[in-house]
């Protein structure tokens, strides 16, 4: 499940999501914003670090978290449980990310919303949301490691 389908302490605290735009904040925002596939916290720590940012790796977490929650980022868990982030569409889709590489396709899934809302009804549901996410081996590091295989 998304993290925004929960109310953040923020929002249920009265405070709502307006927080001040810190420049860290706007260094991560700006780092996530040139990347098309997902990254993790650490890779984005590594790059802001290296271009000369100062900011710690708990501020990248807590950055990520509020772009979350605020609705400006996607967050996917990959096969090794590790959350990674990237700018999204703001229509709803799924992803089709490389487990190699990161790289990340948007795709709909008329199938799958059919699906989800039949199981809604029949269990009586209503108010359903639901993430899809796919992983696997895009061609750029298949052909890679069948080279070095």
């Amino acid at each position: 499940m998304k993290a925004e389908q929960f109310p953040t302490q923020r929002e249920s605290s009265g405070a709502g999501t307006s927080a001040r735009s810190t420049r860290q904040r706007r260094a991560v925002e700006a780092e996530i914003a040139g990347a098309d596939d997902f990254r993790s916290a650490q890779e984005i720590h590594e790059a802001l670090r290296s271009a000369g940012e100062t900011i710690g790796l708990t501020t990248v977490y807590r950055s990520l978290q509020w772009l979350v929650d605020a609705g400006e980022l996607d967050s996917v868990k990959t096969d090794a449980g590790e959350a990674v982030y990237r700018r999204c569409s703001p229509s709803h889709h799924h992803h089709l990310v490389c487990r190699h590489c990161g790289h990340t396709v948007e795709i709909s899934g008329p199938a799958v919303e059919k699906w989800a809302e039949s199981m809604a009804e029949r269990h009586d549901y209503s108010d359903v949301s639901h993430t899809v996410e796919l992983f696997g081996t895009c061609t750029a590091c298949a052909a890679t490691m069948a080279t070095d295989g």
